[in-house]
């Protein structure tokens, strides 16, 4: 919306600040900040009031998150979503088809998991919306915005699969990108879900994909320097600058309130939605694999739960004493605060790699 105010910089030349991508993806950052500490609070307090007895606990989780974590409010994505929303509508060019694409992505996922913790809490149970339920609709909305993103790309080959590490390498997959990208989409959904088990666990490994699919979708949408390092030009996805950027900012007001102890929890609304926006800029940039190294934390977490499953059906035994990882650590004695900052480090060491095969080429 600001964006439309650099259309009167020959008037006043101050307003041609609007049209420099770092300028509105600062502003981005701030204001999504801002709303998620202004709104946080009177959000919690709704919650409150609405949920009782807060997050129902799951019952075949670690028996210590009754003692501690009964009681907390769940849906606090709300506020992420709220600022997200806004401020990626105030800084970011509403022109480009690829804002819209991502945002429907991230406010269709939200609704998913708004409908889940709902008959959660309703209900006060673990148990919300049928699995099946949830993928289906979820695949629904991935399957068609991979449409609508293929539909609207220029450039480069639309249905195309780029390599890291490989300078020229794109395979087109044909009509089989667009289940491959509703893969993609679905499956980073659900592997921040997987992951969202701690206080503070999950939001800031999305915070630092976000930061690094800030930095991809800046060099991927500059001609100049997709050049210069070599990457496939996706014109347009300079955008996502600004959309990567109220990411950050509205995760890291949410942090203010999901810091141990938490306040409030994400839940399915924050993260399904998180996810999913991952999943869907990676989609657009032709980085889908290096979410997989960048989001290698989520992967991990997705992959103890199928060994852990396939473990027990097959043999009957258990490779971890409980399924996702963190848990297992928690079985084994490591303090709440240990395991989230240890796996903030790991997720460091994945987007430093993540990043460098922007240059290793």
């Amino acid at each position: 919306m600001l964006y439309w105010l650099s259309e009167f910089s020959g008037d006043f030349t101050a307003l041609n600040l609007f049209r420099y991508l770092t300028f509105r993806t600062g502003g981005a950052v701030i204001t999504a900040m801002i709303i998620a500490f202004v709104c946080g609070p009177a959000i919690i307090r709704w919650l409150k009031s609405r949920q009782t007895n807060g997050q129902p606990i799951r019952e075949d989780g670690p028996q210590s998150h009754v003692l501690t974590k009964q009681g907390t409010p769940t849906m606090g994505g709300m506020m992420m979503l709220l600022a997200i929303s806004v401020s990626t509508l105030l800084w970011a060019d509403l022109s480009n088809a690829y804002v819209w694409a991502v945002l429907a992505v991230t406010m269709g996922f939200g609704a998913i998991g708004f409908a889940d913790d709902y008959l959660k809490v309703t209900r006060r149970h673990s148990g919300g919306l049928p699995g099946r339920v949830k993928l289906v609709a979820e695949a629904v909305i991935a399957i068609a915005v991979a449409l609508w993103i293929v539909s609207v790309t220029t450039d480069i080959t639309p249905t195309g699969l780029a390599f890291p590490f490989f300078k020229d390498l794109l395979i087109d997959l044909g009509w089989f990108y667009i289940p491959f990208a509703a893969f993609i989409i679905v499956g980073a959904s659900n592997s921040v879900n997987l992951t969202d088990g701690l206080d503070g666990l999950a939001i800031v490994p999305v915070m630092i994909c976000a930061g690094v699919f800030l930095v991809i979708s800046y060099l991927i949408g500059n001609a100049f320097f997709a050049e210069y390092l070599q990457v496939h030009f996706v014109r347009g996805t300079g955008e996502l600058t600004v959309f990567c950027g109220t990411i950050i900012g509205a995760g890291l007001g949410f942090l203010w309130f999901n810091a141990p102890p938490a306040m409030v929890f994400m839940g399915d609304t924050g993260s399904l939605a998180m996810g999913g926006a991952l999943g869907a800029v990676s989609v657009v940039t032709k980085h889908e694999i290096v979410l997989g190294i960048t989001g290698g934390l989520f992967v991990l977490e997705t992959v103890s739960v199928i060994v852990q499953v396939v473990s027990f059906k097959l043999t009957g035994r258990r490779v971890f004493r409980m399924a996702p990882l963190h848990h297992h650590f928690e079985q084994k004695g490591w303090a709440e605060p240990t395991i989230v900052i240890r796996f903030w480090i790991i997720a460091c060491i994945l987007a430093i790699a993540g990043l460098s095969t922007l240059k290793l080429r």
